[in-house]
C-alpha cells in the first residue's frame, strides 16, 4: 500500500500526539484567557481607587523598554512639541 497525503502514518502523525500538542494549546489558551480577566480587575481595582488606569498602562509600557530608547523618545518629541509651540 502506497502512502498517501491522507495518510497519517505519512508525516509520523499520531492520534495521541496530536491531541496532546491540541490539548496543550486548550489549557494555555484557557490560562491566557483568564490571566487577561485578572489583569482586567487589577485595573479595574486600581481605577476604582482613583488611578489613571490610561497613564497605569504606559507606565507598564515604558518599564518594558530600554531607557536609552525611552529618552531618544522623549528628545524627539520635546524637539517636536517646541517645533509646533506647544512648550
Amino acid at each position: 500500500m502506497s502512502e498517501t497525503a491522507t495518510d497519517p502514518d505519512a508525516y509520523g502523525v499520531t492520534a495521541d500526539e496530536l491531541k496532546q500538542f491540541i490539548e496543550r494549546v486548550e489549557r494555555l489558551e484557557q490560562e491566557k484567557t483568564d490571566i487577561a480577566e485578572a489583569i482586567k480587575e487589577v485595573y479595574a481595582e486600581a481605577k476604582g481607587r482613583g488611578y489613571d488606569t490610561k497613564v497605569m498602562r504606559k507606565v507598564i509600557s515604558l518599564r518594558k523598554r530600554e531607557p536609552d530608547d525611552i529618552a531618544e523618545e522623549e528628545a524627539i518629541l520635546d524637539m517636536y512639541k517646541e517645533a509646533l509651540g506647544m512648550r
